[in-house]
């Protein structure tokens, strides 16, 4: 008469009764309807965070005005209550641009460009990433515009919009170099004269897959 033992709570016919090429399918059979076996980790993808603002020494922001060049505008920055405030009056003869930058050495391969949650007097300013990038004893400047309006708004900067520049004139430089970012700025030069403010309270990364 046929039997059946029970080992280890895995029920099974005596070896002498299994026949040839009935054990592997019952495995395979086991392993797939096997309902205890743990999930499969699923990869979540996080941004990076590059200043949140939440303190004065977070950074060390540098302001640089046109009077290496002969201008007349000035900036001034704070970072008070989580948020940086860029603030100044812009002069366009002989010079025409103020900015303030930040070290941030970080490595941003692999994400599709800048977040940035802002408001302002609704005149834009420029946003800028240093990769350390040379051209004529100069370093090449990155930027792209950032516009402005009374409410706070996420604006997402595409890192394919990054335009190579030095002193302003378009210059042909290799794509920016994701991996070695160095710092971070921000530029006020719309080519208007008056005071200008600008508030930004955080600076991260994004992916278009998100």
């Amino acid at each position: 008469m046929r039997t059946a033992l029970r080992y280890s709570g895995v029920w099974s016919l005596p070896r002498r009764r299994v026949k040839r090429g009935i054990l592997l399918p019952c495995l395979l059979w086991a392993l797939e309807t096997d309902v205890h076996a743990p999930p499969r980790p699923v990869e979540v993808v996080v941004p990076i965070t590059l200043f949140t603002f939440n303190r004065p020494d977070e950074a060390e922001w540098v302001v640089v005005n046109d009077g290496v060049m002969g201008g007349r505008s000035s900036g001034f920055v704070a970072v008070e209550d989580g948020t940086l405030r860029f603030t100044g009056t812009l002069v366009t003869q002989g010079g025409g641009f103020t900015s303030v930058r930040a070290r941030r050495e970080v490595d941003l391969t692999g994400e599709d460009g800048l977040e940035l949650r802002v408001r302002g007097s609704g005149r834009p300013f420029e946003v800028e990433l240093d990769d350390g990038v040379r051209r004529f004893g100069r370093t090449v400047s990155r930027r792209a515009p950032v516009p402005t309006s009374a409410e706070w708004t996420v604006v997402r900067v595409p890192f394919s919009r990054l335009r190579s520049s030095i002193f302003g004139q378009p210059v042909n430089a290799p794509p920016i170099d994701l991996a070695h970012i160095r710092s971070v700025g921000l530029y006020m030069l719309d080519g208007r004269d008056g005071p200008f403010r600008v508030e930004v309270d955080d600076v991260g990364t994004y992916r278009d897959s998100r």
